[in-house]
């Protein structure tokens, strides 16, 4: 009978909000702190876009003290686009609240949000410097190509960890965190596919052709061969090799990739280098994953 009741008493424990950290182990621990890097980056940057202001304001108890990020403003958006950006900002805010009450989590790092840093990505994707440099804040299209860099870096990784899991916690968490990261690539790519044969002023270039270059490079930065797809592919990677368009990405069998924190790494610091920080953030990542694979 004792046995039963401390069995009970375990099990409880585990129901309370806030005290799971304890009962899982390090590895879903770390698995579950990183993600924190880039929902702390798509937060800041979705409540900026749609509000001209972040977590300092809405919630700066999530922030954990962690400073300021640089260059984010509010963006110039038609209200439709508006509303789905702040629609998405709040599911971000969620999204902290949810890892935070699982694992004690990091304060927030510093991320460069300027547009700067977003032009430095795309210059880097096209092999050659835009001029006008290119200015995620300026208007509707800009920030959507500019969002079109973010949830779907995450939900690989959330693809990628999830395997690595051990508790049914930490799993039902991490395929929570992923229905949404991955609803939320779904309706930017679908609002640029509608769009992706018109040209972004002033480059003249296409909507499809600014996807596929970011999807290239970040396969590039990742070094674990085709992981990225753009909104319109050869015919072969399309679903079941039959079609061109490609509103969502998937292997051969229209599976999402994965990739693990190394491969995240590479592609939000821009340098292909899990060691190398810079991109986004400027002082690396934190928790202890991120942090294994900063200079000493």
């Amino acid at each position: 009978m004792a046995t039963f009741f401390s069995v009970f008493a375990s099990l409880i424990l585990l129901l309370i909000p806030g005290s799971h950290s304890s009962s899982l182990p390090q590895s879903d621990v770390d698995l579950l702190e990183f993600p924190l890097n880039l929902e702390y980056l798509e937060a800041e940057f979705f409540l900026f876009g749609s509000l001209g202001y972040g977590l300092d304001k809405v919630a700066p108890n999530l922030t954990l003290g962690g400073p300021a990020p640089l260059g984010a403003k509010k963006a110039n958006l038609d209200p439709l686009t508006k509303d789905l950006v702040l629609q998405f900002a709040w599911q971000e805010v969620g999204h902290l609240k949810a890892i935070k009450k699982t694992v004690k989590g990091f304060p927030r790092p510093l991320l460069d949000l300027s547009a700067g840093s977003f032009a430095k990505v795309i210059d880097k994707a096209f092999g050659k410097p835009l001029n006008p440099p290119f200015d995620p804040y300026a208007n509707s299209i800009n920030y959507l190509i500019a969002s079109y860099l973010i949830p779907y870096v995450g939900l690989t990784g959330y693809v990628g960890a999830n395997p690595n899991l051990q508790n049914a916690i930490s799993k039902r968490l991490v395929a929570g965190l992923l229905g949404v990261e991955s609803g939320q690539d779904a309706v930017i790519r679908a609002f640029l596919y509608e769009k992706a044969n018109e040209k972004v002023h002033p480059y003249g270039i296409r909507v499809a052709e600014f996807t596929n270059k970011i999807s290239q490079l970040r396969n590039t930065l990742g070094r674990s061969g085709i992981k990225d797809e753009g909104l319109v592919v050869p015919k072969a990677l399309g679903a079941e090799g039959k079609i061109e368009g490609n509103v969502l990405a998937g292997d051969e069998n229209s599976v999402a990739y994965d990739r693990t924190p190394e491969e995240v790494l590479r592609i939000v610091y821009g340098s292909g280098n899990e060691r190398v920080p810079g991109g986004f953030y400027p002082k690396g990542g934190d928790g202890r994953i991120a942090k294994s694979h900063l200079p000493k």
